[in-house]
């Protein structure tokens, strides 16, 4: 039986409705109590998971504390170390001792690094470089599963996804598809840069893989829809599939730049200009894996699933 941490998430909620599809036995787990949730409370380095790991063979561990856009913890660094470390490791434990065969850790393409301007793609094997709280609280997580892995019996498998879109999508990916439809002139047209993506349901079909596979255990793996596409690319495509033609002009980066920095949004500059790959060959080859979903299939699916108004 699987268990699934933070099923009631974006990436959650896809990964339980497609192991029922597949008729894969699973036990979903949330904060709180819901019909057919095991209610676990808080997930913290004290929660006690000795009743909900009962019969559980593998865990997906999807539950964490995200990348915000506004932070509000006096500590950051301390309250992503709290949830997405401490917790993290505690539930590895439990697992262990329960006798899990299989711990996946769903991480980040930023334990890697925030961008690939004037570099070859990220791979699995490259030397880490996070830059903020979350992105290092997220490596730190994984330190510590690899190291814990070397003594016990439990295998670990991670992953670091890039940028997770798909229907119900929100925060940056749902501005954009709102800018998309919005017939707004957008000053994005002259952008050039490379950017991986990874569709909703190349990550659950990619997750489901790595729980069936003995190739993956105690792997790091990256994965994408294996195609890169510009900002400004991506905005077109998503105007086409809801049927409208985005109004894109090139305006020089520096001023945009400038008049985000005025604005107090100088970080969304990066997301917008830079470029951010990775090379899923590893995943690719020694999984025998490739995405069921092409990125032009994953952007209709997505925008079509989008509010139009």
């Amino acid at each position: 039986m699987i268990l699934v941490t933070g099923a009631t998430g974006f990436v959650g909620a896809g990964l339980v409705r497609e192991l029922s599809n597949r008729q894969l036995a699973h036990r979903s787990i949330s904060r709180n109590h819901k019909d057919g949730f095991y209610a676990i409370g808080n997930i913290d380095g004290a929660t006690d998971w000795s009743d909900a790991l009962v019969g559980i063979t593998t865990v997906v561990h999807l539950a964490a504390r995200v990348h915000v856009m506004k932070e509000s913890a006096t500590d950051p660094l301390l309250a992503f170390r709290s949830a997405n470390v401490d917790a993290t490791l505690n539930l590895a434990r439990q697992s262990a001792e329960a006798g899990v065969r299989r711990f996946i850790f769903l991480s980040s393409i930023k334990v890697n690094g925030e961008t690939t301007d004037n570099r070859l793609p990220f791979t699995a094997d490259d030397i880490t470089d996070p830059h903020d709280p979350y992105g290092q609280s997220k490596h730190e997580a994984e330190q510590a599963l690899l190291t814990f892995a070397r003594t016990s019996d439990m295998k670990v498998t991670i992953i670091r996804p890039p940028l997770i879109y798909g229907p119900g999508v929100k925060a940056n990916f749902a501005a954009l598809l709102k800018l998309a439809h919005s017939r707004l002139p957008l000053p994005i047209g002259g952008i050039d840069n490379k950017r991986s993506l990874v569709f909703l349901g190349n990550l659950i079909d990619f997750i489901i893989c790595c729980i069936g596979s003995e190739r993956a255990a105690n792997q790091i793996f990256l994965v994408s829809d294996n195609e890169d596409i510009s900002t400004s690319e991506l905005v077109r495509r998503l105007g086409h599939e809801m049927n409208v033609k985005p109004r894109l002009i090139s305006v020089p980066r520096g001023l945009i730049e400038t008049l985000a920095k005025l604005a107090g949004r100088g970080a969304i500059t990066n997301r917008l200009f830079g470029s951010l790959q990775v090379d899923i060959r590893k995943s690719l080859e020694l999984l025998d894996w490739s995405p069921p979903y092409s990125l032009s299939e994953g952007l209709r699916i997505t925008a079509a699933a989008a509010p139009k108004a």
